[in-house]
């Protein structure tokens, strides 16, 4: 590990429980900043509500540390929508948000579009499908932000038990993390080897760096944000807060191949911008006549800064 890396974990990593809940506030109140939370969703009704009543009740009403919470819907078949505003979020769906330009799917494309619907100075990104939510997740995200003016960006970090039935084994999630995104982190971005949980959903950022930072529109806008987080403002405008323990749906090992595929090729056109390789994945299946191939295009598309966009300068002037 590098020097640099070996500083930024003792001057850059912290524990939710560094930041007392008054000393966030006091500086959110100091500061004038507005904090937005976003969860992008797709058919998690399941735990979407639970998510936005516990941020609701503990974040809004009693005590005014956010001031937004909005989930956005990229096409859920289930009641995910119904849900989350009963719970007492703003829903959006991802379609009509910026209509000009068709949509794709990718929670990358949700989180891009999700600037132009909320306001924070502060955007707090949160995954749906958490069980078993705390508001640590956010308070311990969003704190550094309020406290730290040279601070840009916040991942959180935690255990992630691979829950599997009738056991959870500890340490064993975050299977991509370990097998693609941690080599790929180490190898070409070695100053990004102390974070925790790099693809981890929950991060905090200023919007004065994200309007700044392309979005790929998929499973790679995680290791994405953070590479060119890097370039643009630097290791130490990084930081990641211990927040616990995750749990959440695990997704299946095609799933997880795929989710792989897409962040080596988001990796990949960071390398060195260009078609490098034949930008597809394929997976076998048993069928009815022996292992049947299956194949994925992994190609990244990216949507750009989105201080490019016309409709979001006209909003920030109106």
């Amino acid at each position: 590990m590098l020097e640099e890396v070996e500083r930024w974990l003792r001057t850059r990593s912290w524990s939710v429980t560094d930041r007392p809940l008054r000393t966030v506030l006091a500086a959110k109140r100091a500061s004038g900043s507005t904090v937005s939370v976003v969860l992008p969703a797709l058919n998690e009704e399941a735990t979407v509500g639970e998510i936005v009543a516990v941020i609701r009740e503990e974040l809004v009403r009693r005590v005014p540390l956010v001031d937004e919470i909005v989930v956005v819907d990229s096409g859920s078949t289930d009641r995910t929508s119904e849900v989350a505003a009963a719970a007492g979020a703003r829903v959006v769906h991802r379609d009509a948000i910026l209509p000009r330009i068709p949509a794709v799917p990718g929670k990358g494309e949700v989180l891009w579009r999700s600037l132009l619907v909320t306001g924070g100075d502060i955007v707090c990104f949160v995954d749906a499908d958490l069980r078993e939510f705390s508001a640590d997740f956010v308070t311990g995200i969003v704190g550094p932000l309020l406290t730290d003016p040279e601070v840009q960006l916040v991942k959180a970090m935690y255990d992630r038990p691979l829950s599997v039935p009738g056991a959870s084994a500890a340490g064993q999630g975050g299977r991509v993390t370990e097998l693609m995104a941690r080599p790929l982190l180490n190898m070409h971005w070695p100053q990004l080897a102390g974070f925790v949980q790099p693809l981890g959903g929950e991060y905090a950022a200023r919007r004065s760096l994200l309007e700044r930072l392309p979005f790929p529109v998929g499973y790679g806008v995680e290791l994405g944000m953070l590479v060119d987080a890097l370039h643009l403002v630097g290791l130490d405008a990084l930081a990641q807060v211990d927040v616990g323990v995750r749990l959440h749906r695990h997704q299946d090992g095609q799933a997880l191949g795929r989710m792989a595929a897409a962040i080596y090729r988001t990796a990949q056109l960071r390398l060195a911008r260009g078609h490098l390789i034949r930008p597809a994945l394929t997976q076998f299946e048993r069928g009815t006549a022996g292992f049947e191939p299956r194949t994925y295009s992994v190609d990244t598309e990216e949507r750009p800064p989105m201080t490019e966009i016309t409709e979001y300068a006209e909003r920030r002037v109106a």
